[in-house]
């Protein structure tokens, strides 16, 4: 199967965590496990500020780092790796780790393969379910203590963690008009990268 005009819906769900955060987005089977990454952070979201890695295929990838390499397992590129060759080898589910200190882990998985619609721009954020973890929150279990204080304004720690947040917090709230305006930006910087390519193969006027 040609990847080109061919779109992957994927649906992400954070580990270890009721009930399930996730969120269901659509990405062209062309795009690199670093854009599929990129599309995680946005629909999450997350502010992409450390290291990730996906395992599929018995393979890591991720940003090669000859030190760490040296340490653990061979590393292969996730900017040159495509999702539609892990979907052409009967991979129907990742596991995506970002920032290994607080070791946010996620499901992928592959939920269809299809035609692209020609009157879509892609990435696009689709659905989703409950609001994700705030950016550097410690993990799973300080995660759990944030959900718990943020809710209860008798919480011994709601005044600390409120003004460490900025903002009230609800769990059940998602904001996906936010997930999706982070998207869409992707998308636009995707259709100026074709264009631009386009352009220097003199297929653009």
């Amino acid at each position: 199967m040609s990847h080109v005009n061919h779109i992957a819906r994927l649906k992400i769900e954070l580990d270890d965590w009721r009930p399930v955060i996730w969120r269901c987005v659509e990405v062209p089977l062309t795009a690199s496990l670093k854009a599929l990454h990129d599309v995680i952070q946005a629909a999450m979201p997350f502010e992409d500020c450390h290291l990730f890695q996906f395992r599929a295929d018995g393979k890591r990838f991720a940003i090669p780092d000859p030190e760490w390499d040296s340490l653990r397992d061979s590393t292969f590129s996730a900017r040159m790796a495509k999702l539609g060759a892990l979907v052409d080898r009967s991979v129907n589910q990742l596991s995506y780790a970002y920032d290994f200190g607080e070791d946010w882990r996620h499901t992928v998985t592959v939920e269809a393969v299809f035609a692209a619609d020609p009157g879509a721009d892609y990435p696009r954020y689709i659905d989703g379910a409950r609001r994700g973890p705030p950016e550097d929150d410690g993990g799973i279990p300080s995660f759990e203590l944030f959900v718990y204080a943020m809710v209860d304004p008798d919480h011994k720690q709601h005044d600390e963690l409120m003004r460490w947040h900025s903002r009230p917090f609800d769990p059940e709230h998602l904001d996906g008009a936010d997930s999706q305006a982070r998207i869409a930006k992707l998308a636009r910087r995707r259709a100026v990268g074709k264009v631009a390519f386009a352009t220097s193969r003199g297929q653009v006027n």
